[in-house]
Parts: structure tokens; C-alpha cells; sequence
């Protein structure tokens, strides 16, 4: 727009020109004006011609700020589905600026505010600390988030309603809870405790251990908190987890997704088996999971994306996008060394 002002500014100096040259009684002064008033006009229409024809077929570029919290195969995947998606719809026109936290929650505010500095055109914020960070970095370039279970918990909404609003919106990666929970019944009939082991840093692993615990609390189950702050007490917590429970349960937790050898280790040897949030972890230490395509997920967000840059959509008013089917998938190996047999409905995580 700054742009197209600066050419009308010219075009009118140029018809100005024009007309005081018309008035004057100085043929070779009028003609030499004339010249130079024609120059600059038919310069300005160029210029003008150029621009539209550049609208016409698209040819514009953009800059994605990408802030991923840690690497696991979630996430990676989400920012893979998300660049694909993204690259399909505009091609060699946006740029990829990918950053990653290492885990760190401040870290992820430094990513965000480097973004911010650098004026990209929109920002993906890969799991709930990096949006929170976005969230507090910028109230005016877009922001979507994924890998997010719950946006009223991670952003603090207290009414919300399924649009955040203002600059921010994404995609949920939140499976059926009540669901999972009737899973770990229909694998473990005869288990009475379970223990929830999750990471009290993530608000998110919060609101999905309360949710489950209520939903197995109704069916029967005894259940037992095993929080942790971050990885470097998980190895103790999980140890405590596993010496006092039946079952164990996982949420859609980023800080045991990066560290589910160190869970598997524990909880293998000790004969207790994991029910986890997401394919992921289950992976990496559970026998089964309810879960969903993070890369869909990613793809997903990466169409929204699109709409936002090009002006197809108003983040604003883009409600949060959930994943559209989960899959009940098992951990072929861990269930063969625990003896657990699962019924038919199951699909077999496929090994690496």
C-alpha cells in the first residue's frame, strides 16, 4: 500500500507538471517541461503495470518463524506436515526461519522474540510453551499453534469457546480422553492402581491426567499423581511410579516424549505397563495408545497457514482445528516382553 501511494504521488506531479507547462508563453521551456512530465508519468504507469501484474500472478514472498519446543517424532512431524503443506500451496514464495527450544521454556521466548524482531509474517508455535511464549512476544503477527492439546488451559482462557481471537489460532492435538481411559479398562481389566506420570511444568499434562483420572476414578480404578518438574527427576519419579502402581498412564507429555527410554527402562524391567497419550511416547515405552497423525495434524495448520498469508482468512476469526479420526495402535515389542495381549481393533505401531 505504501508503495501504491508513492506511484499516485508521481503520477499526479506528473499531470500537474502538464498543465503548468500548458500555461506558459515559452515554447522551448513548454516543450522541455512537457518531456519531463510525460517521462515521469509513463514511468509511474510502468511502475504501476509492474505491480499489478506481480498481484495478478501471485508473486509475493514470505517469511515463517517456526518454534518447535523440543525434538521427538511428534513434533517433528507436526513441523514436517505444517512446511509441506505450506510449500505445496505457495511454493518457492515462503521461507522457512526453523528454530528449535531444546526443551527449554525460555528458550522459546528468545526464538519468538528474534521473530518478532526480524517483522516475519507469521509464526508456528510447536507445542504449549512455545505458544504461551508467542502469546506474550507479539499481538500482531499471526501465530499458529499445533501439537496443543487445549488452548483455554495453555493461553489462560477461562470462557473459551473454541476461537482464541486477536492474532492467534491452530490446531489441537487433543485425542478423546474418556476414551483413553476405556482403553486402559479393556486392556487391564483386573488392575486397580494406576499411577499418572507427567511433567507439572506443562499445563496442558495437567488438564489431561485431571481428565482421565476422573474418567478411570468411575470405572473403578485407584489413582495416584506422579509429577515431575522437568527430565532430571524423572528417573526418580517414574521409579517411585512403577513401584506402586498396576498401570501407568502418560498424557500427550513433551518432556517424557524426549525421554521415553529413560521411562521404558524403568518400567519394562519392573513388569509395568504404559498406556500413553500419543504414538510417540507409546513408541518409546507404552503397549498402547489412542492417538492421532501428528503429521496430518502439522498439514492441517500448514493449510491454515496458506489462507492466512495470502488474505483468504482472518486468523481472528479461525476457530482452533481438531485432528479428524485417532487410531488405537500398540507397541508390538514391549507387549511381547510384558506378556500383554491385545484384542482385535489394534494397529501395530510400524517399527523403525
Amino acid at each position: 500500500m505504501r508503495k501504491t501511494s508513492k506511484i499516485m504521488s508521481l503520477v499526479l506531479a506528473g499531470a500537474m507538471a502538464l498543465s503548468m507547462t500548458a500555461c506558459s508563453s515559452k515554447p522551448a521551456e513548454t516543450s522541455a517541461a512537457a518531456t519531463e512530465a510525460a517521462t515521469t508519468a509513463a514511468e509511474a504507469a510502468e511502475e504501476t503495470t509492474t505491480e499489478a501484474a506481480a498481484e495478478a500472478t501471485g508473486d509475493a514472498s514470505y517469511t515463517v518463524g517456526i518454534c518447535q519446543l523440543v525434538q521427538h517424532d511428534a513434533l517433528d512431524a507436526a513441523t514436517q506436515g505444517f512446511k509441506d503443506a505450506l510449500t505445496e500451496a505457495l511454493g518457492d514464495a515462503v521461507t522457512f526461519d526453523e528454530q528449535n527450544a531444546q526443551g527449554d521454556s525460555n528458550t522459546c521466548s528468545t526464538i519468538i522474540n528474534s521473530f518478532v524482531s526480524s517483522n516475519v509474517d507469521l509464526i508456528l508455535a510447536n507445542a504449549t510453551p512455545a505458544l504461551q511464549a508467542a502469546q506474550a512476544g507479539t499481538n500482531e503477527i499471526p501465530v499458529l499453534g499445533t501439537s496443543v492439546t487445549e488452548y483455554g488451559v495453555a493461553l489462560g482462557i477461562s470462557d473459551f469457546d473454541g476461537t482464541v481471537g486477536g492474532n492467534i489460532s491452530g490446531t489441537s492435538d487433543l485425542a478423546p480422553l474418556d476414551e483413553q481411559a476405556a482403553m486402559l479398562k479393556e486392556l487391564f481389566p483386573d488392575a486397580q492402581k494406576v499411577g499418572l506420570l507427567y511433567c507439572s511444568a506443562e499445563a496442558n499434562s495437567q488438564y489431561q491426567v485431571d481428565t482421565v483420572k476422573a474418567a478411570l476414578e468411575e470405572l473403578g480404578y485407584t489413582c495416584e499423581y506422579y509429577s515431575f518438574s522437568d527430565s532430571n527427576d524423572l528417573a526418580t519419579i517414574a521409579t517411585n511410579a512403577a513401584s506402586n502402581s498396576d498401570v501407568i498412564y502418560v498424557p500427550t507429555d513433551n518432556t517424557v516424549a524426549a525421554n521415553t527410554e529413560i521411562v521404558n527402562n524403568i518400567c519394562q524391567p519392573a513388569g509395568v505397563p504404559v498406556i500413553a497419550g500419543e504414538e510417540g511416547i507409546c513408541s518409546g515405552c507404552g503397549v498402547a495408545t489412542l492417538s492421532i497423525s501428528y503429521y496430518d495434524l502439522g498439514v492441517a495448520t500448514g493449510k491454515m497457514a496458506a489462507k492466512i498469508l495470502t488474505g483468504e482468512a482472518n486468523i481472528s476469526e479461525m476457530p482452533i482445528e481438531y485432528a479428524p479420526q485417532f487410531t488405537k495402535k500398540y507397541n508390538a515389542a514391549i507387549c511381547e516382553a510384558l506378556g500383554v495381549t491385545v484384542p482385535e481393533g489394534y494397529e501395530a505401531i510400524a517399527a523403525e
